[in-house]
């Protein structure tokens, strides 16, 4: 299991000797990744209720078992490389304290009332429809995928935390697997009921800003200087898989 078999003697061994500045940084990444981890473990058994089918229901227990494992590797790794060892609880306080407003407003805003919206309604396509937009095409897709790549680019080139970067590519393995299953069920959907890609363009419009300036550094700042590439290196990125995977989806970006 990943959580628990990775070696991270050498992580920890190079934290200690890592510059302030990069440290810092770095840190920032894994405080997004752990809060991003624990809310969308937490906010994800309504979909589960909504599944179409029982090979669907299968996949997406699956899935939310992979989200717990990967919570508890960051956990693992702030205890052993990071911090001193404490409850995974813990570990999400003193993560949400190095995050910005825009961060919270799409994990503590937008995906919260979108699961609860489908709890409440669990055979409402547009409910449904709105919380896999939320969740596997910003939250996994534009977040994810962008942190994933700019992050392990920068930790091989600089031939640093292997254990981090072997346990993190791991997960990113389980990420694209859960985001095919996303782009799936939205493309269906679009093709089946077409007034669902209204909801599918409503529901990225209103927290684009928020994604946008989540996808900033820290502080403000200009470049990400530890990763060597700048914010709009990151948005670019980010903006080109999107625009991507809702062509695959029927809804082409020029229509948001």
């Amino acid at each position: 299991m990943v959580a628990f078999t990775i070696d991270l003697a050498a992580d920890a061994r190079q934290w200690a000797d890592t510059a302030d500045g990069d440290r810092a940084l770095i840190y920032w990444v894994l405080a997004s990744l752990m809060v991003a981890e624990e809310r969308i473990t937490t906010e994800f058994s309504g979909l589960v209720g909504a599944h179409g089918s029982e090979e669907e229901a299968t996949f997406l227990a699956t899935q939310q078992v992979d989200e717990a494992r990967h919570m508890q590797f960051y956990a693992r790794y702030q205890d052993e490389v990071v911090a001193d060892p404490a409850a995974i609880s813990a570990h999400v306080n003193r993560a949400r304290e190095q995050l910005s407003p825009a961060f919270e407003a799409i994990f503590d805003g937008a995906l919260v009332q979108a699961h609860e919206q489908l709890i409440a309604a669990p055979h409402d396509l547009a409910a449904k429809t709105r919380f896999v937009t939320i969740y596997h095409l910003i939250l996994e897709s534009a977040l994810g995928l962008t942190t994933f790549n700019f992050v392990t680019a920068y930790l091989d080139r600089e031939q640093v935390l292997p254990g981090f970067v072997e346990g993190y590519s791991k997960i990113h393995h389980d990420e694209t697997r859960h985001i095919g299953y996303g782009i799936w069920f939205l493309r269906e959907t679009v093709r089946d009921h077409p007034e669902q890609g209204d909801t599918v363009r409503q529901t990225l419009r209103d927290p684009l800003p928020s994604v946008a300036e989540s996808l900033a550094p820290p502080e403000g700042g200009s470049d990400f200087d530890a990763l060597g590439v700048s914010g709009g290196d990151v948005r670019t990125f980010a903006l080109g898989g999107l625009t991507r995977r809702l062509k695959l989806i029927g809804v082409p970006i020029e229509s948001l």
